[in-house]
């Protein structure tokens, strides 16, 4: 099956569950039915990277169940999108790509209904936390369907996936209330947990297993992906800060105002263009005039150039990693053209 071939049947599998899901909820309740139509829709769009992960994978493996690989891909994709939607709700964001999220379009529609801010905000965070689950079930609804001998593997990864994911989240939660310590160390294994593995290692992982790549693979991609899922990462915190919201789909001010702890924040800590102005980091009202003075520390503090440091190394140390593995050459190629459109995104 070809790349687009494939990427259009995982769209096709999305469809057709949405459009059941619609039809069963609309005999329960119209606000019911409203909730799967605004979770399809939050799906649309997407960058589809670990769909594309896992079908890129499999293919490089041989691609001998294409059915199989199309139902995992579509899986991971909801797997997405339902941590995504719980991230919202425990980050308290309202928007996402430049749009209301799924919990800011129902917080909408309460205040539009009267409610007072509230009890809209309790009904946006609701739909938003049942949403993600029902993302969830659907998640292991198509992994039930896989037919491969590697069935069992792949629920084991998803299943590793949200004990990590969840892990990692806890930990950035802790890292931001102060509850625990953030040094660069821990920070990092946040990435791993939150990102890595989720986003880039399971995908690979699960397309290899597919496939019938051995343990030798697994182990490889294990370590690429998760390597791969870091530089994602701190790339992204860097666009959190100083990236162009109209092409990142997200606000520069939102990641200060929550007082995220990052690498980019840790290397400006304890420097004295960073102490004058660390008060503002993670006030509730942080205006745009404010948060031009924590980007300007963050500058003169040398931390965005030790982040952009940072990003390289990583970037050629995973190169050198990817040309260690004895992975087949065309997603060895893959996977090191991916590191570097990783650290030169702009959205």
């Amino acid at each position: 099956m070809t790349e687009t071939l494939a990427r259009d049947a995982v769209d096709v599998v999305l469809s057709e569950l949405f459009e059941d899901r619609i039809r069963r909820a609309a005999a329960s309740a119209d606000h019911y039915a409203l909730l799967w139509r605004r979770l399809a829709r939050s799906i649309e769009g997407g960058k589809r990277l670990r769909p594309r992960l896992l079908l890129d994978a499999h293919r490089a493996f041989g691609d001998p169940h294409p059915e199989d690989a199309t139902l995992a891909a579509a899986a991971f994709e909801l797997l997405h999108t339902a941590l995504l939607l719980h991230d919202d709700v425990i980050d308290r964001d309202l928007s996402r790509r430049g749009r209301p999220n799924l919990t800011g379009e129902f917080a909408q529609d309460a205040r539009a209904a009267g409610l007072p801010r509230r009890a809209a905000t309790a009904w946006g965070e609701a739909s938003g936390v049942l949403g993600g689950d029902l993302l969830l079930s659907a998640t292991y609804t198509l992994l039930a369907r896989v037919r491969s001998d590697a069935h069992g593997q792949l629920v084991e990864l998803v299943d590793e996936c949200l004990y990590r994911a969840a892990a990692g989240e806890h930990a950035d939660v802790a890292f931001g209330l102060g509850t625990a310590p953030a040094s660069p160390e821990r920070l990092l294994r946040m990435m791993e947990d939150k990102t890595g593995g989720y986003s880039f290692a399971a995908p690979l992982r699960a397309g290899a297993a597919l496939a019938g790549a051995g343990p030798d693979a697994a182990a490889d991609l294990e370590r690429v992906g998760t390597a791969l899922g870091v530089l994602y990462q701190l790339r992204d915190d860097v666009l959190g800060v100083f990236g162009d919201p109209a092409r990142t789909g997200k606000s520069t001010t939102g990641d200060l105002r929550e007082g995220k702890r990052t690498l980019l924040v840790a290397f400006a800590e304890g420097h004295p263009a960073w102490t004058a102005v660390r008060h503002l980091w993670g006030a509730p009202d942080l205006d745009d005039d404010d948060a031009g003075a924590l980007r300007a520390a963050l500058v003169a503090s040398g931390a965005l150039d030790a982040m952009v440091e940072t990003i390289g190394t990583r970037r050629r140390e995973v190169s050198a990693l990817i040309e260690r593995t004895t992975l087949p050459p065309a997603l060895r190629a893959h996977l090191t053209d991916l590191a570097r459109r990783l650290t030169e995104r702009e959205s």
